[in-house]
């Protein structure tokens, strides 16, 4: 769903008050948090989208890595996973097990099992997951813990909806293809526990909403402003010609109406690296908010644990009339 009419729905839905639900929907962070006792909370989430890429096999691990990047937002560690199938009929035999077997693996890599799921009959394929994951009810990273100061790291590049749009097009080299495919089947996994094992204050996993979506959302909850400095931001290759030939997916003007007023975009931003900065996204990075101290020590960490396109891309400010400044 396009987030303003989402949000739209869940102003009609009662905010749930619950002393052991510790992180809810009231500022839109990745995933529910239930406090099981004083040392156990477990990390709820589900996510499920229909193909963007043609092979079963590699749409299955990007729809596992999708979901289960939530968790990895959260700081927790994923242990229990559910199947969320639709499918046509006719083409259950041909393309679900290559699905299944795709997001199975992903699982597997992450540390967690698959213990059933669900399907039903649909006319256009769907899939994706339910996921657990376990953490300490006081180590929980949220996305509305952000603080003046910190620099913000985005850990994976950003453009897959450009691209996802060019590839149902026929207009990507091999190159470009293959790039497409390994970022966006590449796990959250080490750049969470980079993350958990330096200490950062904030993180939040850039997905449907763009990097400006997500941003704002972690700038309100945190009461906060945020800068972002557009050459910093890693981007696909090639989502900057893309995006300049109108290559752009109708989520990018859902993103722009979702914050509009709400953002700032400084004269000299060129026009397509801005449409960049609010593309929808299908298992992005992380974004993270860190104290300016621990930025080296981050960075050597992500490298270390094989993070090959992690960034500082901006910085966190004292609040002020936009919640997002995108300067060049």
């Amino acid at each position: 769903m396009a987030p303003q009419a989402l949000a739209q729905v869940l102003r009609q839905i009662p905010i749930i008050d619950d002393e052991n639900l510790l992180v809810g929907i009231n500022t839109s962070d990745d995933a529910a948090v239930y406090k099981i006792n004083e040392n156990q909370a477990i990390i709820s989430t589900t996510d499920f989208f229909t193909p963007i890429v043609d092979d079963p096999y590699t749409f299955g691990q990007i729809a596992a890595c999708n979901a289960l990047s939530d968790v990895y937002a959260m700081g927790g560690r994923p242990f229990l996973a559910l199947n969320i199938v639709c499918c046509p009929e006719d083409l259950a035999e041909e393309i679900l097990p290559g699905i299944l077997l795709g997001g199975f693996d992903k699982v597997v890599e992450a540390g967690a099992i698959i213990g059933g799921g669900h399907s039903i009959k649909n006319p256009e394929p769907v899939y994706g997951l339910s996921v657990l994951g376990k953490i300490h009810p006081d180590k929980i990273l949220t996305n509305s813990n952000a603080k003046p100061g910190d620099a913000l790291i985005l850990t994976k590049p950003i453009g897959t909806g450009i691209v996802s749009t060019a590839l149902k097009a026929e207009m990507l080299d091999s190159f470009q293809e293959k790039k497409h495919v390994e970022i966006m089947s590449t796990l959250n996994k080490e750049a969470s526990e980079a993350a958990v094992e330096v200490g950062v204050n904030s993180i939040t996993d850039i997905t449907g909403f763009g990097l400006m979506g997500h941003a704002y959302e972690m700038a309100s909850a945190s009461d906060v402003t945020i800068k972002i400095n557009v050459k910093d931001i890693p981007i696909f290759p090639g989502a900057d010609d893309l995006a300049s030939m109108g290559i752009l997916p109708a989520g990018l003007y859902h993103n722009k109406r979702y914050i509009e007023g709400k953002y700032y975009i400084e004269s000299s931003v060129p026009e397509n690296l801005a449409d960049i900065a609010f593309d929808p996204q299908t298992s992005g990075g992380l974004l993270i908010s860190v104290r300016q101290d621990k930025v080296q020590t981050l960075m050597d960490t992500l490298k270390a644990k094989g993070v090959k396109w992690a960034a500082v891309i901006g910085s966190v400010q004292e609040p002020s009339e936009y919640s997002i400044v995108l300067e060049n």
